[in-house]
């Protein structure tokens, strides 16, 4: 398809991580990422919600990965996520911080919560489709300074354009 990957994962030190995909701009960010993921050749899986998981559809989003998330409110859905790294020998989950394909200007934060919860890195990874590249940042740690963390990852998707362009994130 002439794309580039630039950078990759480590299967063997980074067991378990959330990844973040941005932006999030079109469902052919699905299956980019299901080719990126098999490129890299290392187990990921991804958070979508529960109302994605029906038949016939339900099936061959678990067989991929997915794992279904219910996102009604009044659930401490940052805990609950968190105890599955903790269950789990090797998890990798990835989230759309956008929490939609429409253009935000503020990512959601509970992906952050989560791997500071369960002590794990993010990963960031872009779908450049104005450069048809896909980039993969090393393994960041949350810091207790939300604001600098939020600003370094911001600047890491700066530029990078979308399937949808106008709904690309873009912080100013």
């Amino acid at each position: 398809m002439g794309w580039k990957l630039i950078g990759g994962f480590s299967a063997d030190t980074i067991k378990k991580c959330i990844v973040i995909i941005v932006p999030h701009t079109s469902w052919h960010d699905f299956y980019i990422g299901l080719l990126v993921r098999q490129l890299v050749k290392i187990k990921i899986g991804f958070l979508a919600k529960k109302e994605l998981f029906k038949w016939p559809l339900g099936w061959y989003l678990r067989k991929v990965g997915g794992i279904s998330l219910d996102r009604t409110s009044g659930q401490n859905k940052v805990e609950a996520i968190a105890e599955l790294f903790e269950k789990e020998d090797e998890l990798r989950l990835t989230i759309a911080p956008e929490g939609t394909r429409k253009k935000v200007k503020e990512w959601k934060t509970g992906f952050y919560h989560i791997a500071k919860t369960a002590s794990i890195p993010i990963i960031m990874v872009a779908f450049d489709f104005g450069k048809k590249q896909s980039l993969i940042s090393e393994p960041f740690y949350p810091t207790d300074d939300i604001k600098r963390d939020f600003e370094y990852m911001y600047s890491f998707f700066k530029g990078i354009k979308g399937k949808v362009p106008e709904n690309s994130f873009d912080r100013t």
